[in-house]
């Protein structure tokens, strides 16, 4: 308890230590399996954070077979040749530190955050899951049960749960992004247990991985630590699948219904964009802090505040390695229409379309943009993440992490309200109404 106590402390005022504007001076290199390994030493408190983020995402799935990334990210916990089923979690607890993973459209993230005298535990963690894996029925079947409760809590009985995966299933007609990472039930249940150890045969292999840390370590001895645990682990030989498939472009609007177990009505908005790193997709991000990023945002102010028609509106691009979505999602205030909170949703992106946004709001969006960026580079975990992500989806660009702000600078008014005008247009959009699903019945008894 002492332990977990320390950690957590550290972990909490580490943001305070580390200084906001430093340079993150970081190494990288192969290892000759095909490992990508980052290292950032960072000596200022004595934590360190152990990322491993895997290339594969649901993107990667088969049409017959989706859920598999996301599958993973839980059987990946079961244990191995070495570690009972149970004591990942418990390791990395009793030595005071935390673990998770997440997955999405693109890829799969483990990590660790450990005391840095715990750093090889971390890293034997993550060498004996991508070498070593137990897949077996008794840990299939559990993951089984796991994933099905998972879904119908997060997604079946949540209000509004449903949201992602409809707006992607609208908006995507050929692209793997039309299914969520959570996949389908129905194909893991028809899944045998051969078909996940191909699925890990193939994706989880250190010349799909990138390891990145960053924290309290040398980084001379890091490179000994780290070739002892992973450079025995064969280069994977499995062709991996990436899509290639182009998704078509929309020419009109798409519109449907969906009859959820909600009380208030919900519009949800969803307009195609470029893939992350392109020029455009800075425009955006600046784009959706304008709209929806507080309660001082256009959307807010308007539509939830000063007409109070809706409960919230919000903006969010799904930035993915291959184009993706700029989100807008909405919950209607008691009495209010869906059809009202997107009428006026509308009029404030029009606004947007047709006139430069004034000088003294472009700048404190600018400062916001700056904050945001700054506030990514204040914890170890997020400078290990954050790493990862440049080499992997910025064209190995990994110093991105010193230098995307420039690239957020060079954004001018003009470039949001072109941005505006191209991407969020009535043909390239996909709407859906959320009704109470006494709504529809009402409709039917007519």
């Amino acid at each position: 308890m002492k332990k977990i106590l320390f950690i957590i402390i550290i972990i909490s005022f580490s943001s305070i230590i580390i200084p906001q504007d430093r340079k993150i001076v970081f190494t990288e290199y192969d290892l000759e399996n095909g490992l990508h390994v980052i290292l950032h030493q960072n000596n200022s408190t004595p934590i360190v954070a152990i990322t491993v983020t895997y290339h594969v995402g649901s993107k990667n799935e088969q049409l017959d077979r989706t859920g598999f990334a996301h599958f993973f990210e839980h059987l990946m916990f079961e244990g191995s040749d070495n570690i009972k089923r149970g004591e990942y979690f418990q390791l990395v607890q009793n030595a005071g530190g935390e673990l998770n993973a997440s997955t999405s459209f693109d890829q799969t993230v483990y990590y660790e955050e450990l005391p840095s005298n715990q750093i090889e535990l971390g890293l034997w963690l993550e060498s004996e899951r991508m070498l070593h894996l137990k897949i077996d029925s008794i840990g299939v079947e559990t993951q089984r049960g796991v994933v099905k409760e998972e879904r119908k809590q997060r997604l079946e009985n949540q209000p509004y749960g449903s949201i992602l995966e409809q707006t992607f299933s609208h908006a995507y007609k050929q692209h793997p992004y039309r299914w969520t990472p959570i996949g389908s039930v129905q194909y893991i249940d028809k899944a045998k247990l051969s078909e996940f150890m191909e699925f890990y045969k193939t994706f989880y292999v250190p010349n799909n991985a990138v390891l990145s840390i960053s924290g309290d370590f040398e980084t001379g001895k890091m490179k000994e630590i780290i070739k002892k645990y992973f450079s025995d682990i064969p280069k994977g030989t499995k062709p991996i699948f990436r899509p290639s498939i182009i998704e078509p472009k929309q020419t009109s609007l798409v519109k449907d219904t969906v009859y959820d177990n909600i009380q208030l009505p919900a519009a949800i908005k969803a307009f195609h964009i470029p893939a992350q790193g392109t020029d455009d997709y800075y425009a955006l991000n600046m784009l959706t802090t304008l709209l929806s990023s507080g309660q001082s945002s256009r959307f807010y102010k308007q539509i939830v505040d000063k007409q109070q028609k809706a409960l919230f509106v919000g903006s969010f691009p799904f930035s993915l390695e291959d184009p993706g979505l700029f989100l807008v999602y909405s919950i209607c205030n008691v009495g209010v229409s869906a059809n009202q909170v997107d009428s006026l949703i509308n009029k404030e992106i029009q606004k947007v379309q047709s006139d430069l946004i004034d000088q003294k709001e472009f700048e404190k969006l600018r400062n916001q943009v700056e904050n945001d960026f700054v506030s990514n580079k204040e914890t170890n975990l997020g400078i290990a993440t954050s790493l990862a992500n440049y080499y992997l989806f910025f064209k190995g660009n990994t110093n991105l992490i010193n230098t995307e702000l420039e690239r957020y600078m060079k954004v001018t008014r003009e470039d949001i309200k072109r941005v505006a005008n191209e991407y969020l247009t009535d043909r390239n959009e996909t709407l859906l109404y959320y009704l109470p699903k006494s709504a529809k019945v009402a409709r039917e008894e007519k």
